[in-house]
């Protein structure tokens, strides 16, 4: 089984014992604050889920119907992940601006003070594990499921703080404040989810210094006289590039084909957790001029 869909087995089952934790003290305490952070583990159970269904399909080998394979289903995985976020942080706006106009005292407080503490060295562990198998993979899904529990690290933190000092000051107002704080948060969090993902589904190029190392590549093949029409996408854990290579009219195809294929253990060794798909065009001359003027 890959390490990322282990990650999204270990973090489902991580929420789903912060959302019984947290649902039961939210409920018996009243707390907003708490009840948000129930919402939001449960809104992690349901996206945790997805995720293991989404990398789980989208390793599927590629078919009849599906060429290029199911991959864009990751950054697909990404962009729900950040709207759930986004509409769950719009639940909580609401439910603290309720609270506001209608205070409601709060109870249990040792106990919901317990159970943020509970959450935040659970939810700590979990955090330093995501990151380790986003660093290693470097999976979009697992990068955004990393951020998402990263956010939740914050929020607990700030709801216990608010727990303490309501405890200890009597002002049951600071609740619902730090409840509308937590859902701008959120927001802000879920927005780079969210673009991310919609530049991968309209197949953006990669980033500037990927792509500079990719030319540094073909430049350093003195057998390439030229290139032309490098073009690059991501796709998921997929990445595609596409390139012509002017050679000597004079060169063997095979002396031509193994510069290429040296070329592209260069330019695949820049992906080491990547898988590349690399499709290098050999031209006899500069056809670039041409074929503009052809499509103009």
């Amino acid at each position: 089984m890959r390490l990322e869909k282990k990650a999204t087995i270990i973090s489902t089952t991580v929420a789903s014992v912060l959302v019984i934790m947290k649902m039961t003290v939210g409920v018996l305490s009243g707390s907003i604050a708490v009840l948000a952070s129930a919402i939001d583990s449960l809104l992690d159970l349901t996206v945790s889920l997805f995720n293991y269904f989404a990398l789980h399909t989208a390793e599927k080998n590629p078919d009849e119907k599906f060429h290029y394979g199911r991959s864009k289903i990751e950054p697909l995985a990404a962009v729900i992940e950040g709207v759930v976020i986004s509409f769950s942080a719009l639940f909580i706006f609401y439910e603290a601006l309720s609270k506001i106009i209608h205070p409601r005292e709060m109870g249990f407080m040792n106990e919901s003070i317990g159970v943020m503490i509970a959450s935040l060295i659970i939810t700590s562990g979990l955090v330093l594990f995501l990151n380790y198998v986003a660093k290693k993979t470097e999976n979009m899904v697992i990068r955004a499921d990393a951020l998402h529990y990263k956010s939740d690290l914050f929020s607990n933190g700030a709801i216990l703080f608010a727990l303490v000092a309501i405890h200890y000051t009597d002002m049951p107002l600071i609740d619902p404040i730090l409840g509308i704080a937590i859902a701008i948060y959120m927001i802000y969090s879920a927005v780079p989810i969210v673009k991310e993902g919609i530049l991968m589904l309209l197949d953006a190029a990669l980033p500037t210094e990927k792509i500079e190392k990719i030319e540094a590549i073909l430049k350093d093949e003195k057998a390439i006289k030229a290139f032309h029409y490098l073009q690059t996408r991501e796709s998921g854990s997929h990445v595609f590039v596409s390139v012509h290579a002017v050679f000597n009219v004079s060169i063997s195809l095979y002396e031509a084909h193994l510069i290429a294929d040296k070329a592209e253990a260069k330019i695949r060794a820049l992906f080491e957790n990547k898988k590349t798909h690399i499709l290098i065009h050999m031209d006899p001359y500069d056809d670039s001029e041409i074929n503009e003027e052809e499509e103009w």
